[in-house]
């Protein structure tokens, strides 16, 4: 592992990831909030050069303008949602990669949640900073996409290498696990895992970060072209696209 990586709770549930590179760059990731990011990076005596925004929700951008004035901050965004991403100077697309301080990230595009959407996986940190798109053992509401768009979109971000730890942008990962339960009843990986979150949430605390290897296992929406969510979801095997938009509906109503 490369970067230092720290975390700082904002709003009701938003996790903003601070992430210290070893040239002494230093980004935060999605800050919905300025005031209680720049309260942890003083206590870090980490001084900010970069904001990461994987998509343009205000509770992933609203400190943005306040951090860049604080600091200078670069702030870097997805290319698809530039016009809605306040302060950006740095537009990215699927495939390319950004040099954070010599830390190098590669940008995946992943609509669905919203049609500019991105993550940044920083390879050499096992490192996968994907906001609202993948959730531990859930993904991100349709709000701007499609079924197709977004089992696309969490095909790329599901291959990467199981060690792979996942940092996304809100602590849902309880009650995602009570509803993958009610459509992945035999999987006892997914079971274990629930009572563990279930475990680790009475002790108040977080359960993010966890690898993607656990989220392959146990995440009903990496899992649509499993013949049990297909049976789950009364759809054919064959049509894995199908299964996760009746998951994600079911979801919804959850």
């Amino acid at each position: 592992m490369t970067l230092q990586i720290d975390c700082q709770l904002c709003l009701r549930d938003n996790y903003v990831w601070l992430l210290r590179a070893s040239s002494g760059a230093v980004a935060v990731v999605d800050p919905s909030q300025a005031e209680p990011v720049k309260a942890k990076l003083d206590a870090l005596g980490w001084k900010l050069t970069h904001i990461l925004n994987t998509h343009h929700h205000p509770d992933h951008t609203g400190g943005n303008l306040e951090l860049k004035q604080w600091t200078g901050a670069i702030i870097v965004g997805p290319q698809a949602d530039r016009d809605r991403i306040p302060g950006i100077d740095i537009a990215l697309k699927d495939g390319e990669t950004y040099d954070f301080g010599g830390e190098v990230a590669r940008v995946f595009d992943v609509p669905g949640h919203t049609r500019g959407h991105i993550a940044f996986w920083f390879k050499d940190s096992d490192a996968l900073f994907c906001g609202d798109t993948l959730f531990l053992m859930g993904c991100g509401r349709l709000f701007e996409g499609t079924p197709a768009q977004m089992w696309t979109s969490l095909g790329k971000l599901r291959r990467l290498p199981d060690a792979t730890r996942v940092y996304c942008g809100h602590e849902y990962t309880q009650a995602n696990a009570r509803f993958a339960v009610t459509v992945d009843p035999d999987n006892a990986d997914l079971r274990a895992r629930a009572a563990r979150v279930d475990a680790a949430r009475a002790r108040g605390e977080r359960t993010v970060p966890a690898t993607m290897g656990e989220e392959r296992a146990t995440n009903p929406f990496l899992r649509a072209d499993d013949p049990a969510l297909a049976r789950a979801a009364k759809t054919r095997a064959d049509d894995p696209v199908a299964t996760f938009g009746v998951i994600r509906a079911l979801k919804d109503r959850f």
